[in-house]
């Protein structure tokens, strides 16, 4: 095995507001609060599924805003009109041959949201 699976991690330019924003997204919560961790505000916010079923998710504060489409994008189940109201952009609805809906959390990092199955 070359490499191995461990975390996914998201750049963004107020890494505190977007991890909040995903824990809200996702039901995550900062991992700091489950391991009662304390770390320098400007440090990168570990965020986790409580239920441990979901990846941990690293928001890493960069200087530089988000220029380009992503490259790599997270895969959700979700309810579009619920993201949106939590502050999401919508890219593209489904129709058609596509079956997601394409959306952009409040720093403009694309992801796609699935139907729960």
């Amino acid at each position: 095995m070359t490499a191995r699976f461990k975390d996914l991690a998201l750049d963004a330019n107020d890494h505190q507001a977007l991890a909040d924003w995903w824990c809200r997204a996702l039901g995550y919560v900062r991992r700091d609060a489950l391991t009662g961790d304390t770390r320098p505000d400007d440090w990168p916010v570990p965020i986790v599924d409580p239920a441990g079923e979901g990846p941990l998710i690293w928001l890493n504060p960069v200087p530089e805003r988000k220029t380009v489409k992503n490259r790599m994008h997270l895969d959700v189940f979700g309810d579009r009109a619920e993201l949106l109201a939590l502050g999401a952009t919508l890219i593209r609805a489904r129709g058609g041959d596509v079956d997601w809906d394409q959306l952009a959390d409040p720093e403009g990092n694309e992801f796609c949201v699935f139907t729960p199955r």
